[in-house]
């Protein structure tokens, strides 16, 4: 494998090789299930589920592990305020964040743990950090525990800033710190919050700190030491940088890669709950086909960053482009499928990947031009339908169902088996057969050269937006290219 991946940490493009050959083990963070999730979350979830699929493709075993969190100070006020228990917020958005997931067509992680289950191994991290002169409880009697930034040297190493450079968060609570920039490993429980968000720790109840929450369950199933730790690039700092502190303080080696997706902006702005300014994900899909959604978030390169403003005529062209690549993509298999047949993909048939698209991804996962490559092909294989080349036909089609793999778009794929009851796939077949039955006429009048009466029914089928295309076979009808 000849992967090269930007790292964070260095600040330069690395080539990739894993802790152990042919298997990769990533974390990256999960949401804290606080509401429902928006385009800004979900660009992450596409972008790992892409680089997943491709080191899959080049033959590698993947281990991916995504956090839920679902006990943080902002799950605790948004229940209160809805009137609901904690947990039960916590676990409605849970649900809506998988079926975020599921309408994207992002595959399962390997395993996906939930904060709340990995409480011992949070205390346990923590004792080490206090043990190791890291970390230290406050002395106001809170319960609260606090890792000391002043101890580690090497904080900042990933954001590349110093101690001195820093301020702290303007939502952090000075209490019982050494100094304002050190953060909360455990916080002690406050009288009026609920006594089922707190659990015994040896410095009286509470709740783990969100921090402390990654670099425990990260370590319970990734191990000490893993490939790959990624996430939006918001998280870098404080949170990743926070992360990494505390693990790398109590003697793990932690993640030895770091990758960032860019924001998605609206309006210039990072798309956040905080500023209202948000797509959700449940209701974009409404609109927009759900493959070209995924489409729209994977073709930019993950380093860039998106715009996406539901009044702004450029972003709505940006989906509605989205969509014209999808109704592309579809024409060409369509068409491709019914003169060879069946699809043409097989295990075996991996070599026939176009050397363009294996270059594009090995480089820091370059989509763009792999997105070019597909695109290429498809031309290719659309001039090869309309001149009768069914050899050359399979091989394009061979190429772009394997690149559709590869970026979790072929409409084939068990993952998108919901697209077909969603949006009413019993009239599919009625229309399917109204049209061989008007190209079965036109046949006839084909072979009657009757040429008034056949290009009247093409003519007529053209009218609402169906191309038809001639083949040794037979008449094939798809959906009319219209870029």
């Amino acid at each position: 494998m000849t992967l090269r991946l930007y790292d964070t940490a260095t600040g330069s493009i690395r080539e990739f090789e894993p802790l152990e050959p042919g298997k990769v083990s990533i974390y990256h963070c999960g949401l804290t299930v606080q509401s429902a999730p928006h385009l800004g979350h979900i660009r992450k979830e596409v972008v790992f589920d892409v680089l997943r699929r491709w080191l899959e493709f080049s033959g590698n075993e993947v281990s991916i592990v995504a956090n839920v969190t679902d006990i943080d100070d902002k799950i605790l006020a948004k229940s209160a305020e809805a009137g609901v228990p904690w947990f039960a917020h916590a676990y409605r958005f849970e649900n809506e964040l998988h079926e975020a997931y599921k309408s994207l067509g992002c595959l399962p992680p390997t395993y996906e743990p939930r904060a709340t289950g990995h409480i011992p191994e949070m205390v346990e991290l923590i004792e080490a950090l206090v043990a190791a002169g890291h970390a230290y409880p406050a002395a106001d009697g809170s319960g609260d525990v606090y890792f000391d930034v002043q101890s580690w040297p090497r904080y900042g190493e990933l954001s590349h800033q110093k101690i001195n450079d820093m301020e702290p968060a303007e939502d952090a609570d000075p209490r019982g710190k050494r100094d304002p920039r050190d953060f909360a490993l455990w916080k002690g429980y406050k009288e009026g919050e609920p006594a089922t968000a707190s659990w015994p720790s040896p410095w009286g109840r509470g709740r783990p700190g969100w921090h402390i929450e990654c670099s425990a369950m990260a370590g319970k199933y990734l191990g000490d030491t893993f490939d790959i730790h990624g996430g939006g690039l918001d998280l870098r700092f404080p949170h990743h940088e926070n992360e990494l502190a505390q693990s790398a303080a109590a003697g793990r080696g932690f993640a030895r890669y770091w990758m960032h997706n860019a924001w998605v902006t609206m309006s210039g702005e990072k798309m956040s709950k905080s500023l209202g300014n948000t797509a959700l994900v449940s209701e974009v899909t409404k609109t927009y086909n759900p493959r070209a959604v995924r489409f729209f978030l994977l073709a930019p390169h993950y380093r860039s960053m998106i715009e996406f403003s539901p009044a702004d005529e450029a972003s709505k062209g940006s989906l509605v482009e989205a969509e014209k690549a999808i109704e592309r993509i579809d024409g060409f298999l369509t068409r491709a499928r019914a003169a060879r047949g069946e699809s043409a993909t097989t295990d075996a048939a991996r070599d026939a990947m176009p050397a363009a698209f294996s270059q594009a991804m090995d480089d820091d996962l370059g989509t763009p031009k792999a997105v070019a490559t597909l695109f290429d092909e498809v031309s290719a294989g659309n001039r090869a339908l309309a001149e009768g080349r069914s050899d050359e036909v399979s091989e394009h089609l061979l190429a772009v169902e394997l690149m559709l793999r590869v970026f979790g778009l072929d409409p084939a794929a068990p993952e998108w088996a919901h697209l077909a009851s969603d949006k009413g796939s019993d009239l599919e077949p009625v229309v399917d057969g109204l049209v061989k039955n008007l190209l079965a006429q036109r046949a006839k009048a084909r072979a009657a050269k009757d040429w008034a009466a056949a290009d009247a029914i093409r003519d007529t089928l053209a009218e609402v937006g169906l191309k038809i295309t001639d083949t040794p076979e037979g008449a094939t009808w798809a959906l009319e290219d219209r870029n």
